[in-house]
């Protein structure tokens, strides 16, 4: 088993699927579903497949991970198409973020796949664009599958129960003023106006706190206003960042946002969701008996997209996501697929 993963994640590795590119690996993904005689379907670049015996009188567990990539950043020293073997790890673009997690949860669906009299179906779904939150990934897929009651989410997490995920809300916004020459007295520069909403976000802090997650997390990253010395701007833009807890919809962050700046505010997007899954949930104390620590998890994945209770875990380091010369460690990979084993048969 540990070998037909580990192939199957270096064809992964040595055949680019950047976001929205991904035919190529959703190809090798469902050629493996087929030699292992396992039915499947495919919608755009997600493959997908049920448990042999899938009962739709039972409730349906999604194992769920993604097959796309970041682009290489210009620090690489290898070659990040090349799967190469060196000292116990596994090199290349993919292969920790998030390679190691999709084969190991592959290779637990096909442990399980054969076997009767589950108390739960699986749902093996390999997705794309997840890299870039696009709309051809899980996203597009949810609707044409079956009610989902939990999901597992494969990420690096080192194999910790990732129980809570922080949502992400991008506003663009828009301070506006008049224009005129510097030289003159100028009351309505929105620069001005910008700084005093930028100073606002950076002293306010949203009441409820999460035991898991902490804090929501406000963030001013980019700003821009005027083209030249001597000229007061008409307008002054700048992109606030917030990642906020399960106490909180992005619709109430951007409405307190919005009722307490004098900026023009625009969401990107109201689809980043917080998530959370209860301690008490059967799939979490199945963990917590086998002796796997929970966390919060700050950085954004496909959990966002999912309205049922979910579960980060998977194998590999979240720090080396998106590094250069990525790699996942053979022993992580291989105790992954153990794990996740023994996380799903303590509850089927």
């Amino acid at each position: 088993m540990f070998q037909k993963a580990l192939d199957l994640l270096r064809d992964l590795i040595q055949t680019p699927s950047f976001s929205g590119e991904e035919a190529g690996t959703a190809q090798f993904i469902a050629s493996w579903l087929e030699a292992e005689g396992f039915a499947h379907q495919r919608l755009g670049n997600n493959i997908w497949a049920s448990n042999r015996h899938y009962d739709p009188d039972k409730p349906t567990i999604l194992l769920n991970s993604h097959h796309d990539t970041v682009k290489p950043n210009a620090a690489y020293t290898r070659n990040p198409f090349e799967a190469k073997l060196e000292e116990g790890k596994l090199y290349g673009l993919g292969s920790n973020d998030a390679g190691g997690s999709l084969v190991a949860l592959m290779s637990a669906f096909a442990y399980f796949y054969h076997r009767e009299n589950l108390r739960y179906n699986l749902i093996l779904a390999a997705t794309a664009e997840e890299e870039n939150s696009g709309e051809r990934g899980l996203r597009m897929l949810l609707p044409e599958l079956p009610p989902i009651d939990f999901a597992i989410v494969g990420e690096p997490t080192g194999m910790q129960l990732g129980i809570a995920e922080k949502g992400l809300l991008v506003i663009d916004a828009l301070a506006t003023g008049i224009p005129g020459h510097a030289a003159h007295e100028n009351t309505d520069n929105p620069i001005y106006k910008a700084l005093e909403d930028i100073q606002w976000i950076r002293t306010f802090a949203f009441p409820k706190v999460s035991e898991v997650l902490g804090p929501v997390k406000m963030s001013v990253t980019q700003i821009e206003a005027g083209t030249q010395h001597n000229v007061v701007p008409a307008e002054c833009r700048f992109v606030i960042d917030v990642r906020f807890n399960e106490h909180y919809t992005n619709r109430v962050i951007f409405d307190v946002l919005d009722t307490h700046t004098k900026s023009q505010l625009t969401a990107r997007s109201f689809k980043w969701h917080a998530s959370s899954i209860s301690k008490e949930h059967p799939i979490v104390q199945a963990g917590l008996r086998l002796g796997l620590p929970t966390f919060g998890s700050p950085t954004l994945s496909d959990q966002a997209n999912l309205s049922c209770p979910s579960l980060k875990i998977g194998p590999g380091d979240t720090k080396r996501s998106h590094s250069a010369d990525e790699f996942i460690l053979l022993t992580e990979l291989e105790d992954g697929m153990g794990w996740y084993i023994r996380l799903l048969d303590s509850i089927l």
